[in-house]
């Protein structure tokens, strides 16, 4: 059995090595639970007697297939329940991530299942991320983010790498949400801002934070 707390740093260690070849350090992990790093010292010490973790005194963690097991199972609660709330219950996508938080450590895998099942097996959460499946398979996504194309290129915006209320929020203001189709007008040199045009010939100015925080694909891509 694993405590709360436990899940929630074996997510945010999984989390981090999908873009640290697979290691992470406890500063990282400190920053990423916003707590300091005696206190992830004395988890990882937890973790690593349940063999959900690899650790050694100065050196990066690496998570083990015990402890990845749990992760993924978490994420794929948090990810389908976020699913639920917005096709469901009518939440924003910017409203369903702390509710998720709450309803991802319900350990009933029938329930998991049964939701998987009722949603229609969704591969993709309200923010574009991938839903794995029961066996823990993660559904390909493409990577290429809008900051990427070039120009006169038409795109589908299809995930977010900043799934913040804040950021959220602005892409509303500005009519983007996923399955916006734009097109890449000009680049400004000066600093990497674009003007895309959407399918109303209305056209939108994203600084360079913001594309490179949007996943698109090319329009007729599958």
């Amino acid at each position: 059995m694993t405590s709360l707390t436990e899940e929630n740093y074996l997510k945010a260690i999984y989390t981090l090595i999908q873009s640290a070849d697979r290691k992470a350090s406890t500063n990282e992990i400190a920053n990423r639970m916003e707590t300091k790093a005696s206190s992830v010292t004395d988890m990882l010490k937890r973790l690593n007697e349940k063999k959900l973790v690899n650790y050694e005194k100065y050196k990066t963690v690496k998570i083990t297939e015990k402890g990845k097991k749990v992760a993924v199972s978490i994420i794929r609660k948090h990810r389908l329940w976020e699913y639920f709330l917005v096709e469901n219950l009518n939440f924003g996508w910017d409203e369903v991530h702390d509710i998720a938080e709450q309803l991802e450590h319900i350990e009933s895998v029938e329930l998991t299942n049964k939701l998987d099942e009722f949603l229609g097996f969704p591969k993709f959460d309200p923010h574009g991320d991938p839903i794995p499946n029961n066996q823990g398979v993660f559904p390909r996504r493409e990577n290429q983010k809008l900051n990427e194309i070039d120009e006169g290129s038409t795109l589908i915006i299809i995930g977010v790498e900043d799934s913040s209320p804040s950021f959220l929020n602005f892409l509303s203001e500005m009519r983007i949400e996923l399955g916006t189709e734009l097109c890449l007008k000009t680049r400004n040199e000066f600093d990497n801002s674009m003007i895309v045009v959407n399918t109303k010939d209305q056209k939108i100015t994203l600084s360079q934070k913001v594309a490179s925080n949007l996943y698109i694909k090319f329009k007729n891509e599958k």
